[in-house]
């Protein structure tokens, strides 16, 4: 075990908790639930960028795409920059609209908003199981990349790895609830970016130059230095739908989709979108950048994944590799965490406190209560994620954009439609949620011949077909207040 690289890192984790413990304590004591949950609403414009930006740059962005970058080469750079816009179109879409209905409804979950629209349980339910399962993936793909990072760069065995990131994750999250999530997220950010420009300034000193680094690569396999990669992989009809994927189905992610609700103001959100937008243009690209340029540093390796820590141990010396291992740790922390509060607020908020026992949270008593329930609650689900990851994949990328696409297929069109569509009524969402997971799921475990199309872009086609033939056959109950009717808008000032 190298301590030059363990010390800095233990510091850093340190670091991390200071900041938990710190943000749970300076709260806004507005009741347990909202200050939990959302943090009071009160991120300014630079957290809620970074939040938002650090959350969406995961295991899969920091571990998963530059291993995909390295098999493919530059062309997976290229494909990798369509991400550019996501936060943009998440805030842009959503933003004021969700944030002024969160606060008039006072929804503290994505799910809360779903009933205040459709005002049906049956959608609230299938969305939380449906959120509850993909999460779970995606969880485990956070899991087991932080897992191989520690591996990889400090010596323990996977087991200890993922044992020790499990244990930081759950226990700093329980700790500040959503406020420690997003301020930690804001110094994870910072640290991603920082570990980012490091790495790839050690590349091209290790390499030489950018144009060795591409010579190098180009007598490897010319094919990874064109825009299609190995065997024309990367075809059109592929860099399209992976568009669809990984930027404009980023508005239906219920984990940044529910930033939306809490950031303070409308100036908070206009910056957050100009600060956000560059903080993934430049995250994407310096991490993909790296693992391409990868193949010429470490032309061999067992496992793509491994190739980011692996860079970070070569071609830095051990102390600032120490340092810098932040960044690929601090992108996987920084989404981990989001989705367990998430998950938690699911499980506690939208099921056991709306379905099973309403009364527990009306009260004094529920100031004492829920804390306790929060804590069990959040340890329980990642207990299960830990045992999950015990047997990881190969690729963890395949895995996260499963569970990914799973996501947004739910909760894209009800989402986006129950905002700006008045017509759109409980039985459409409900249809378009169960046409668009299902065929999801179906076409990625048939995987029919669809000439390169991903298949989400068939799915959410499929579920906006159900979405708008399920709402004209059984429109909503005009005795039913809903988002859309009969209520002045609030303003955010």
């Amino acid at each position: 075990m190298n301590n030059q690289i363990l010390i800095p890192l233990v510091i850093y984790l340190c670091a991390v908790f200071a900041l938990a413990y710190w943000s749970g304590r300076n709260t806004n004591k507005q009741g347990f639930l909202n200050e939990y949950l959302m943090g009071g609403r009160s991120m300014g414009g630079f957290v809620l960028a970074m939040t938002l930006a650090a959350t969406y740059a995961s295991a899969s962005s920091f571990i998963g795409g530059p291993g995909a970058a390295y098999t493919m080469g530059l062309g997976w750079v290229l494909l990798a920059m369509i991400q550019l816009p996501a936060s943009w179109l998440t805030l842009g879409v959503l933003g004021k609209k969700f944030a002024i209905e969160a606060r008039k409804h006072n929804a503290l979950t994505l799910n809360d908003m779903l009933y205040a629209r459709y005002q049906n349980r049956g959608v609230v339910i299938f969305a939380s199981l449906a959120l509850l399962l993909a999460f779970f993936g995606t969880m485990v793909v956070q899991f087991v990349g932080g897992a191989r990072l520690l591996q990889t760069v400090t010596g323990l065995s996977y087991t200890h790895g993922l044992m020790l990131f499990a244990i930081t994750v759950g226990l700093y999250t329980t700790i500040g609830g959503f406020r420690a999530v997003v301020m930690t997220d804001t110094l994870q950010g910072i640290m991603m970016l920082i570990g980012t420009i490091a790495l790839l300034i050690g590349i091209v000193h290790a390499g030489g130059s950018i144009g060795e680094i591409v010579t190098k690569m180009h007598h490897i396999d010319p094919a990874l230095v064109t825009p299609y990669g190995p065997n024309h992989f990367l075809s059109q009809p592929f860099m399209l739908s992976f568009w669809i994927l990984v930027c404009f189905g980023v508005i239906g992610l219920p984990h940044a989709a529910v930033r939306c609700m809490a950031y303070k103001d409308s100036a908070s959100l206009h910056k957050a979108m100009v600060v956000s937008t560059i903080m993934v243009a430049l995250l994407m690209f310096g991490m993909h950048l790296a693992g391409a340029f990868g193949r010429a540093i470490v032309p061999d390796i067992a496992n793509p994944d491994q190739i980011m820590p692996t860079l970070m141990i070569t071609v830095l010396p051990p102390v600032v590799a120490g340092i810098f291992l932040a960044g690929p740790m601090a992108a996987i922390m920084s989404t981990i965490d989001s989705q367990l509060i998430q998950a938690s607020a699911t499980l506690l908020k939208d099921l056991y406190i709306n379905y099973i026992n309403p009364s527990i949270a009306e009260g004094e008593a529920a100031e004492k209560t829920l804390p306790k329930l929060s804590l069990w609650v959040t340890g329980i689900f990642s207990a299960l994620v830990f045992v999950a990851a015990l047997n990881p994949p190969d690729m963890i990328i395949w895995l996260n954009l499963l569970a990914f696409g799973s996501l947004q297929s739910v909760f894209l069109w009800p989402l986006v439609l129950g905002l700006y569509w008045k017509n759109a009524s409980a039985t459409g969402a409900f249809a378009s949620m169960l046409t668009g997971l299902v065929s999801y799921i179906a076409m990625s475990t048939l995987k029919p011949d669809m000439a390169g199309v991903h298949a989400i872009v068939p799915s959410l086609a499929l579920g906006l077909i159900a979405f708008i033939i399920g709402s004209k056959l059984k429109p909503n109950d005009k005795n039913k207040t809903t988002i859309s009717d009969n209520q002045q808008p609030h303003k955010l000032y």
